[in-house]
């Protein structure tokens, strides 16, 4: 009972839509008609708002992050990985939108920096070191994504790695759309449309 309390926790706070409460409060529309309508920082960032797609950032990540720690402090370490999972799941399957929300990258990267906080460190470096050199979010995404679980292994447990790993299939699944288009070379940069 408390796994299933935990992930249904986590899966509440996963699922609230941050980046389309952000555009609305900040004047700037509708998401869903902005850009791919996803309503991740990505797309926000094509309202031409940094300030709106840096809060989407910290909010997104925040679920994870906050889904995780409470578990751990309430319940322990498998409880805060199933609480981390329903938060993932929460943001790309959001009950409040007709379970069509997020890639989860930012949620992705909030769970596992709380799981821990050097694998995430190493996970957010190698999505910024891709975006720095190929300016695409999506490749920096699935980059981050691949790391990610290798380094949860080594440095925190198999537990967190099978997370990591599932999540990262996730990802790379919601990305679909996205890799298509990189291999085409039509996957638009960082801030285009």
């Amino acid at each position: 009972m408390t796994n299933l309390f935990v992930f249904l926790l986590g899966y509440l706070l996963g699922s609230i839509p941050f980046g389309l409460l952000i555009t609305r409060s900040f004047g700037l529309g509708n998401l869903r008609n902005v850009g791919s309508g996803n309503i991740g920082a990505t797309n926000v960032l094509r309202t031409g708002s940094y300030s709106a797609a840096a809060a989407t950032l910290a909010l997104d990540m925040g679920k994870g992050i906050i889904a995780v720690l409470v578990a751990r402090a309430l319940f322990g370490e498998t409880a805060a990985l199933i609480a981390g999972f329903g938060a993932f799941l929460g943001h790309i399957f959001p009950v409040w939108l007709e379970f069509k929300g997020g890639k989860g990258v930012a949620t992705f990267l909030g769970v596992v920096l709380a799981v821990s906080f050097v694998s995430g460190l190493i996970a957010c470096a190698a999505w910024l070191i891709a975006a720095f050199f190929g300016r695409i979010s999506s490749l920096s995404a699935l980059c981050a994504s691949l790391i990610a679980p290798l380094w949860l292994g080594l440095l925190h447990s198999g537990s967190a790695a099978i997370l990591g790993s599932l999540l990262a299939v996730l990802v790379w699944l919601r990305h679909h759309h996205n890799i298509g288009r990189l291999l085409s070379g039509s996957e638009p940069r960082i801030g285009q449309n």
